[in-house]
């Protein structure tokens, strides 16, 4: 914008007055942009208090929630530690072979049921065949020598007595008799030495017939085969270590490895019951006894986990291993009793909503004994009555009374929003505007 220009004015007298003039804007539009923009202005700041307005009444609105009530019911209850597992047999056994040579035939396969001395495999056996007839070539020779030797004694022996009847009768030399003598125990020595070496003989093939028998693979358990890392045509070689040929499990009863957290571990103890589902079949329950927790640990991802193991029997066959399970440890449990959520329930102190055990008692299945706690009752008329109660078996989500209410009586659980009222019952609130659109769109009634 230029200065202002100093125009001349009319003479009055002999002074001339100076007259300022100011030049027109560079744009013309600047105060009509100007004026646009402050009304523009005001209309954001009337919209900023309308939507201010609008949080403020919703969240009033949220914090004055609405009483929830729930009627009380009979059922059941369980207060439980939770945990994974797998499914393993009780018994397995690792078939080995305990000679070399080759896997000449499998007479199961996976899946097959064996009894205890069914023959399930073959090696060959022509070298343990040939050191077994060795064996006994050996025995014969030696059984041969013995009666060889027996009758050089028997001949000593006499020679010995006759020498003895003329030593007495001073009819012989006393070397000859000396002679005698000697001959006679060497001749008894010797059959010693056979007899020996018999039973030796006797041993040895005995052993190796026995080497000639475990080339016949029996079945050493009644079971299931559930695995065969062994193939026919295989060469095994069982100098240095037992080669596995197949395992067989008794599946009849299986035993749940579960992983529970160093932070339940105290809350078990054995005898305590347990019972787990699985993952094709989580209605149905298979109970067991806590039989076992390991002392070792296994740390995974700096989380400390130790071994419970319980059994369970499986008669039909359902269970196989490595299978998943949802394994449920019962600290406490209730059948048809009074419930109500635990939501409704006031406690006076928070050890007694815990459900804490005392100090110095360890905790256990055993139930434990009543906790006072409050519970606002709603009466048919609408009125509400603050009543107390004892409360029994609690989880998370339900709580039993063991006296002060009875099943069909209503409580109050909590409060519902507004907010959440609204969303419960969407397809109300979208009736409205869904009307008033097709009015629009039809151009009115």
């Amino acid at each position: 914008m230029s200065l202002p220009e100093t125009l001349p004015s009319p003479k009055i007298g002999n002074f001339a007055p100076a007259k300022t003039v100011f030049p027109a804007p560079a744009f013309p539009g600047v105060l009509a942009l100007l004026r646009r923009h402050g009304i523009l202005a005001g209309g954001i700041a009337f919209a900023a208090v309308l939507v201010g307005a609008y949080f403020a009444y919703n969240w009033n609105s949220n914090t004055s929630g609405t009483p929830v009530t729930v009627a009380v019911t009979r059922g059941d209850i369980e207060n439980l530690v939770t945990a994974i597992g797998s499914l393993q047999p009780l018994n397995t056994v690792d078939v080995g072979a305990q000679v070399s040579g080759q896997l000449k035939k499998l007479y199961v396969k996976i899946g097959d049921t064996t009894k205890q001395g069914d023959l399930v495999a073959d090696i060959d056996s022509t070298v343990a065949a040939a050191k077994v007839d060795a064996d006994g070539a050996q025995l014969q020779n030696f059984q041969a020598l013995l009666s060889d030797k027996q009758s050089s004694q028997l001949l000593t022996s006499a020679q010995a007595d006759r020498q003895t009847r003329l030593k007495n009768e001073n009819a012989t030399s006393q070397d000859l008799y000396d002679s005698a003598q000697a001959a006679m125990r060497s001749a008894q020595a010797q059959v010693k030495a056979l007899q020996a070496q018999i039973t030796q003989a006797q041993s040895t093939l005995k052993a190796d017939r026995a080497t000639l028998g475990y080339a016949n693979i029996y079945a050493p358990m009644t079971g299931t085969v559930t695995a065969i890392p062994a193939k026919e045509g295989q060469t095994l070689n069982a100098n240095q270590q037992a080669p596995t040929l197949l395992t067989i499990s008794d599946l009849a009863t299986m035993t749940v490895y579960t992983q529970v957290s160093e932070a339940d571990v105290p809350k078990l103890h054995l005898g305590m019951d347990a019972y787990f589902t699985t993952l094709g079949n989580s209605n149905r329950r298979y109970p067991g006894t806590l039989r076992q927790i390991l002392p070792t640990p296994t740390v995974v991802n700096n989380v400390v986990l130790y071994t419970a193991l319980f059994d369970v029997k499986n008669p039909d066959g359902m269970l196989l291993p490595q299978m998943t399970a949802q394994v449920f440890f019962v600290l406490a449990s209730a059948h048809n009793v009074v419930v109500v959520p635990v939501g409704a329930l006031k406690y006076a102190d928070a050890g007694a909503r815990a459900g804490a055990r005392q100090p110095g008692k360890p905790n256990s299945a055993a139930k434990a004994p009543p906790r006072p706690a409050t519970v606002t009752v709603v009466q048919p008329s609408g009125a509400t009555e603050t009543r107390n109660v004892m409360v029994g078996v609690t989880n998370r989500v339900d709580a039993e009374i063991v006296s002060g209410l009875v099943p069909g009586e209503k409580v109050i659980a909590g409060t519902q929003s507004a907010t959440s009222v609204k969303t419960a019952r969407p397809a109300a609130t979208a009736a409205v505007p869904a009307a008033g659109a097709g009015n629009f769109g039809r151009g009115g009634p």
